[in-house]
């Protein structure tokens, strides 16, 4: 469902005629060797493009104008080498509707004490010629990340390496179409929002169907499919009878595969790329989705339980979002549950009924069939395992009202040494920043939610760039995060962002 797309950054250094021909000839060569040492780096997860130097408004609106049609370009890089008079971008910045990178560096790391002359100071002028650019950037208010470093710089490049994940986010942002399977769980809050608005400001397409709509998709799945599909199931996972009638199981597991079949054929011919679901809403369907669920999600899928279409889009962004990275921890749906107040191991303990990705999983994973009180269907066929150890990121997209608010909070899975073995579904155990009771104290003071989109793979500062990439309001809990400040900051925020 990952479908790749070749996405490229095309790189575009800003001039003018000023200085004739031999400067221009001198800042392409030098915006080439730039490009294509970035390149050659290792350190990109994306192609840089290079194209030809900008000296006129004409060049730069066309320029901007075809990386918006271009379907492969995620964004554009712009450099000014030399002086680049403001008023020449703004046609061309009016128009442009992709990520935006001003990078402020220069080709020569030193100064050349002993020959430089004016001739020099003249063609190798970014700091002068980045700020004027800066300026009608800042002046017109559109949104950009400014990299500020030596382009050969590991650290300078690492940071746009991490620039290009979050563009990534933006740009598929815009495709993104989701599809509610049902409504919101009666009398809860925090799952609701305006869907119109997500689409003015994300371009969510958010549509619903009945659940009999997606049933028929799963009652018409062949009997064969449904054989061949458990039979992968038996591959790959630990079958955990505990006590249950080998036979009776293994039909309990046929019908998560039923579902999961139909609900991708679903998704595939209407082309869906994030579902939510609702265990009040199961017409049609003899379990809650479980394990079907959990592998779509790890097929690259977004989803959200009780119908929060908000956190199900987040946790498809940030699939795509790290499709690319090498030896990535994982991405999924979670749920806050339980606290321990435990000296020396507080936490909180992460699951949900049945959904969380097995991307994330750490050791074997087990197929479980157990009751579930919820739903008044069949015992759902799950999979069950604890999470990884490590570092990761919790974000919860809020609608209040006037506005959204990304909350983003830096966590720590810890290793679940304690065994659970009466708990039937997949867990993580983490700590958040800067720990539990000033954590969760900012979260709730946020109006974060229960439910949360979770990587290893991301950090905070994507996350917050993402949400200004958008043009939303950002909160941060973090380890330097303090409860006055962070008050201060929503009363700041709410008359910044209303």
């Amino acid at each position: 469902m990952l479908n790749k797309r070749k996405y490229q950054f095309w790189f575009a250094t800003g001039s003018q005629d000023l200085y004739g021909e031999e400067t221009l000839a001198v800042v392409a060569d030098h915006s080439r060797i730039i490009v294509d040492e970035l390149n050659k780096g290792g350190v990109l997860p994306f192609e840089i493009v290079l194209k030809p130097t900008l000296i006129d408004s004409g060049s730069i609106r066309r320029l901007f104008n075809e990386a918006n049609n271009d379907q492969n370009c995620a964004g554009v890089i712009t450099w000014m080498h030399t002086f680049s008079p403001g008023k020449s971008w703004i046609a061309g910045l009016q128009e442009y509707r992709k990520p935006l990178l001003h990078f402020h560096t220069q080709f020569n790391r030193d100064i050349p004490y002993q020959s430089i002359n004016m001739d020099f100071m003249n063609t190798n002028q970014s700091a002068h010629g980045d700020r004027e650019y800066g300026h009608i950037v800042s002046r017109m208010g559109i949104e950009r990340k400014v990299i500020v470093g030596y382009w050969e710089d590991k650290r300078v490049q690492e940071q746009i390496a991490s620039w290009m994940i979050t563009a990534i986010g933006l740009v598929e942002s815009r495709k993104l179409r989701l599809v509610r399977v049902g409504d919101n769980m009666r009398n809860v809050a925090v799952t609701e929002g305006d869907k119109v608005e997500a689409q003015i400001k994300f371009g969510w397409e958010i549509d619903a169907y009945n659940i009999t709509d997606i049933a028929e998709y799963v009652d018409q799945v062949s009997e064969s499919d449904i054989k061949d599909l458990v039979d992968v199931y038996y591959d790959s996972y630990e079958v955990l009878l505990e006590g249950r009638d080998e036979k009776e199981f293994r039909d309990h597991v046929a019908v998560q595969a039923a579902i999961e079949l139909g609900f991708e054929r679903f998704l595939v011919e209407k082309n869906y790329h994030a579902i939510v679901t609702n265990f009040e809403m199961l017409s049609g369907l003899k379990q809650l989705p479980g394990l079907a669920i959990q592998r779509l999600m790890s097929k690259g899928y977004g989803f959200g339980a009780e119908g929060d279409w908000k956190t199900a889009a987040m946790v498809r962004l940030m699939k795509l979002m790290t499709q690319d990275i090498k030896d990535a921890k994982g991405s999924s749906f979670m749920e806050d549950y339980t606290y321990s107040f435990t000296p020396g191991r507080e936490g909180i303990l992460q699951a949900h009924m049945l959904e969380v990705c097995p991307t994330i999983a750490d050791g074997p994973i087990g197929i479980k069939v157990n009751p579930l009180s919820m739903g008044n269907r069949e015992d759902p066929a799950r999979l069950v395992f604890t999470s990884k150890p490590g570092r990761g990121v919790a974000v919860s997209l809020i609608d209040l009202g006037t506005r959204f608010r990304l909350l983003v909070n830096e966590v720590e899975c810890l290793k679940q040494d304690t065994p659970m073995p009466k708990l039937p579904v997949a867990s993580a155990f983490w700590r958040p920043e800067p720990n539990l009771h000033i954590g969760a104290e900012a979260w709730i003071l946020a109006g974060g939610a229960h439910h949360t989109a979770f990587s290893y793979d991301l950090t905070a500062k994507q996350m917050c760039d993402w949400a200004e990439g958008m043009g939303i309001e950002a909160v941060l809990i973090s380890k330097d995060t303090s409860i006055r400040e962070l008050k201060n900051e929503l009363k700041w925020n709410a008359l910044a962002y209303r």
